[in-house]
């Protein structure tokens, strides 16, 4: 077997003990053979300001080399006010400067909302593909990935507890990494 394809992971949210961020440790767990996924920290990502597009800080050099680095990208979000979170913006807007050395251009990505409520991080998920399209992102477009009541989803040891969300992320995951081989620059 070849070599698997290195994914950089995205949580949304920046809480310790976030749904999001227990959703992406499962998914690791989850993650067929031709993949690696890692999360990649997005917390201490000054705010993007173009003034320092010269001088970047240490924090935007580090992120950018990784994702650079990366075949893909995923990620993992929760929904503020029908988008996406302020940091995951910022992460997307670190990355995507200065013009014309976006760390996004021609990646493979796709993602996955999640939420307590009822439809899953439906916004925060359209939102982030709009984004995406811009940067020229090629994103996975079936199946979606909706998880509501994540709240509810793992068990105590942090898995997923629903034996038929379990199901349905392994097989997005599956389909991720056939998208990925499909898409990545060669």
């Amino acid at each position: 077997m070849s070599n698997p394809r290195d994914v950089v992971v995205l949580v949304g949210s920046l809480r310790k003990e976030s749904y999001n961020r227990k959703l992406a440790k499962a998914l690791i767990a989850l993650a067929p053979q031709q993949l690696k996924l890692e999360i990649v920290e997005i917390g201490e990502l000054q705010l993007y300001n173009q003034d320092l597009d010269d001088k970047p800080t240490q924090a935007w050099t580090t992120f950018r080399d990784r994702v650079r680095r990366a075949d893909a990208v995923l990620f993992v979000t929760p929904e503020y006010n029908r988008s996406v979170p302020a940091p995951l913006k910022n992460a997307i807007d670190v990355g995507s400067r200065p013009y014309g050395s976006s760390v996004w251009d021609g990646k493979p990505g796709a993602v996955i909302s999640a939420s307590p409520g009822a439809i899953g991080g439906f916004g925060a998920n359209q939102h982030l593909r709009q984004s995406m399209v811009f940067l020229n992102v090629p994103m996975l477009q079936q199946p979606e990935a909706y998880i509501s009541g994540v709240d509810k989803l793992f068990d105590e040891q942090g898995g997923i507890a629903n034996e038929s969300t379990k199901g349905f992320l392994g097989k997005f995951l599956t389909t991720f990494a056939g998208w990925i081989e499909r898409t990545a620059p060669r």
